[in-house]
């Protein structure tokens, strides 16, 4: 019998899971940026920045962005490390060309691979910083992933990882009549996609919380993992250290 996991609300086939995010992403790619920017006030730019500024890339240093979709981060650690140190990799096609001809328009010509995060092809021991921003959640098997970023980083290496979280108590009613009445019709009058964006948000709420994601680090093979807690937890930032 097969496996099943959590598509948003919804259980499916482990061996689905993939496809059906593939999907999604392939569906929201042309809009995801104004998308962004709109469900987060603009915010999502912020929370990259400091995930830029805590990552503290220099030049010649070798990264890894996973699930790098628009390549808001790539962009950022290119212009750092220089282009041809930054990889850009994503599972979804559709949203790996809009993050390489953002980078392009910018006169940065970065390496690409469309590859599966829990199966990267890349040795062990490869890069200085390895970062996910929004796509974790996505992952079928977190663990998997987060052990093979790992593996691909060098000692002293550092993961980053940037995904939405649990929020403060005190704003959860708020924050789920945005999520679940807000945001799909966001989706259905922007992107002409109710569907999608009914998903992300049902994934953002499946994602472990803050303790659990830094205890899973740990578990990954990572050292003085810490959180950062972003617009109230909302979003959180993980780094953890490789030894």
């Amino acid at each position: 019998m097969s496996k099943t996991t959590h598509f948003g609300f919804e259980n499916v086939a482990e061996e689905l899971k993939s496809a059906k995010v593939r999907e999604v992403f392939r569906s929201v790619a042309p809009s995801y940026d104004l998308m962004n920017d709109l469900m987060s006030a603009g915010l999502h730019r912020l929370w990259k920045k400091f995930t830029v500024d805590i990552a503290a890339v220099k030049p010649g240093e070798k990264v890894l962005d996973v699930a790098s979709g628009s390549g808001d981060l790539a962009r950022a650690f290119a212009l750092a490390a220089g282009a041809g140190n930054v990889w850009q990799t994503d599972i979804n096609e559709a949203m790996l060309k809009v993050g390489r001809d953002r980078l392009l328009d910018a006169g940065l010509v970065c390496p690409l691979a469309i590859c599966d995060a829990e199966a990267l092809p890349f040795a062990s021991n490869s890069f200085d910083l390895v970062s996910v921003a929004f796509g974790l959640r996505n992952m079928t098997h977190k663990d998997q992933a987060l052990a093979e970023m790992t593996r691909v980083l060098k000692p002293g290496g550092r993961l980053l990882v940037l995904e939405f979280s649990k929020v403060h108590e005190s704003l959860k009613k708020a924050y789920d009549t945005y999520s679940f009445q807000v945001l799909p019709r966001l989706g259905k009058w922007i992107a002409k996609d109710e569907a999608s964006y009914r998903y992300l948000a049902e994934s953002i709420r499946m994602h472990p919380d803050q303790d659990t994601l830094r205890d899973m680090m740990g578990a990954a093979g990572l050292s003085r993992v810490e959180y950062f807690n972003l617009a109230a937890g909302v979003v959180a930032l993980h780094k953890g250290i490789k030894t």
